[in-house]
């Protein structure tokens, strides 16, 4: 049973760092605009590759991926839609500290607060 868990450290890659309404991928930002991530995983689950598109078209966007660029590994709403709203496959809560908080975590708190605005906005050069 175990032969199908996805288990360590896996890359990856924000595919879509900009939405259609011009606004950068929050998650991307929060990861200081990289454009790769290393993150742990422990899992057996994944989005269904023959849905990928339906999903992505109908609003969700999917802005990373593994390596292979098969995987959804991140999916978020445009902030035009929600304030915050990321998702991720890996465990960020694996690499965070209380006072260095995985990127997925900070944003949540700084958009929690009120504060992500002035948090992003240096960071996306506006």
């Amino acid at each position: 049973m175990g032969g199908t868990m996805r288990l360590g450290s896996r890359n990856t890659a924000f595919t879509h760092p900009k939405h259609e309404d011009g606004s950068s991928s929050i998650a991307q930002v929060m990861y200081k605009n990289a454009a790769v991530v290393s993150e742990r995983h422990r899992h057996r689950y994944e989005v269904n590759p023959e849905r990928v598109d339906i999903i992505h078209d109908a609003g969700l966007k999917f802005v990373g991926r593994d390596e292979t660029g098969t995987r959804m590994e991140v999916a978020e709403l445009p902030r035009s839609e929600h304030p915050y709203y990321v998702g991720c496959q890996y465990h960020p809560e694996f690499k965070s500290r209380p006072l260095n908080p995985s990127p997925p975590f900070h944003g949540l708190l700084l958009a929690a607060c009120g504060m992500l605005d002035d948090y992003t906005i240096p960071q996306n050069g506006k």
